[in-house]
């Protein structure tokens, strides 16, 4: 998906809508039609930015990909000068954030793509482009309420796959039922450490002390390493293993141990590849104990990123699994006890925010590497029904699109909420 700039003005505020607001809409759909008169729409501000040629560009893809622009639909001003307005095309209906100057002219300083909804789109389109997909996929689609979860729709839902970041989730069950048990609270200050090989934290001062949920924040929505190798380690492995049973989890053996973010990429590393073939070839309890004898060999610092940035590396083998089905319910037992954790998985909703914001709660956890990607939302319908989405992609041939599979997830959610 392409995005625009938004440009970060502090703007005055103004006691009534800014009158021009309506008008810049309405020119909005004829500048997507045909170029022309950019320099009296925009700023010089944003055409800085954004110049001209590079505007033309984005409207004709916006084109290519969705026919010719038709009609404005919703204008909704959030403000005096913002707001999000809608252009129907073709083939789908695009919005955009829009944000105009106080003073006059009242030219346009921020733009900003913010979703796109396909025309008479439906579950069986999706599913069947997310079939369509080069390497292997699966896809799963659940109604959530007193019972199991009640599967809508499904392509491969039982196929183990790898899930990349996704096993975050199970480190969050955990601290969740820990809490639940009065075996630990949300406000409990531990060390942070030992460090991963990437994220935010990363550098941060060593053993700085945070709180069990600033570090589940930063490992849910940042998908921080090294809050989740803190967190991993801190809770117990042993413990975080179990709640593969608790949730449902349809092969723990694939699974487990639950490897650190270190230590798979360093079982990655071409150093590691004698640990990497025992490893792969042993049962959970002989993999745990691998990992206890070569901790020294297995630490962030062996981690070289280069080497298993650019092409697939071991990802049916050093990795973490579980198919939709899995995943569902891992999901649904957040649904039911999650407490604390659901404002956690809703920071970062993992599609664009227009179509966020059809729903009453989404919260998203993914994980995505070299031929890996996996998207996984928890959502509740403005009618009140929970739903569970989750779906894996893996190529271990190729770098994946990420961006497709994001765009047929926010289509797959957007025909849920309508």
């Amino acid at each position: 998906m392409v995005f625009l700039f938004l440009l970060s003005i502090a703007l005055p505020a103004q006691a009534a809508p800014n009158p021009t607001y309506q008008a810049r809409a309405e020119q909005l759909l004829r500048l997507l039609t045909s170029p022309g008169d950019e320099a009296d729409y925009f700023s010089s501000l944003f055409l800085d930015a954004v110049p001209v040629d590079r505007w033309h560009a984005v409207a004709a893809d916006l084109r290519a990909q969705h026919g010719k622009p038709l009609a404005l639909g919703a204008v909704r001003q959030d403000s005096a000068t913002a707001g999000q307005v809608e252009i129907r095309y073709e083939r789908a209906t695009v919005g955009f954030t829009l944000v105009v100057a106080p003073q006059p002219p009242s030219r346009v300083v921020g733009l900003r793509i913010v979703g796109a909804r396909t025309a008479n789109d439906s579950m069986a389109k999706v599913m069947a482009e997310i079939a369509a997909l080069p390497g292997a996929t699966s896809f799963a689609v659940a109604t959530l309420g007193e019972g199991p979860p009640q599967l809508r729709a499904a392509h491969r839902a039982d196929a183990a796959m790898a899930i990349g970041s996704s096993f975050k989730l199970t480190i969050l069950a955990e601290l969740t039922r820990a809490v639940d048990a009065g075996e630990r609270r949300w406000s409990d200050v531990i060390p942070l450490g030992p460090k991963s090989f990437s994220g935010r934290l990363l550098h941060w001062p060593d053993r700085a002390p945070m709180t069990l949920h600033s570090l589940a924040t930063a490992m849910i929505a940042e998908s921080d390493n090294s809050a989740t190798d803190t967190l991993l380690l801190a809770l117990g492995r042993d413990k975080v293993d179990a709640m593969l049973a608790t949730t449902g989890h349809a092969n723990p053996d694939r699974a487990l141990p639950l490897l650190t973010t270190a230590e798979a990429f360093a079982l990655k590393m071409p150093a590691n590849a004698d640990l990497r073939g025992r490893y792969a070839m042993a049962a959970p309890d002989a993999r745990g104990a691998l990992l206890r004898d070569a901790a020294s060999r297995l630490t962030a610092d062996k981690v070289d990123v280069g080497s298993v940035a650019e092409v697939p590396t071991a990802i049916d083998s050093i990795e973490w699994f579980a198919s939709p089905k899995d995943m569902i319910g891992l999901l649904d037992w957040l649904r039911l006890h999650g407490g604390e954790a659901l404002p956690v998985l809703a920071v970062n909703p993992g599609i664009p925010p227009a179509d966020a914001k059809r729903w009453r709660y989404l919260g998203y956890k993914g994980g995505s590497e070299p031929g890996v990607m996996a998207m996984s939302f928890l959502a509740q319908r403005q009618d009140g029904t929970w739903y569970a989405v989750s779906s894996s992609w893996n190529d271990a041939s190729a770098r994946l699109d990420e961006p497709k599979l994001v765009a047929l997830m926010t289509r797959a959610l957007n025909v849920l909420a309508e």
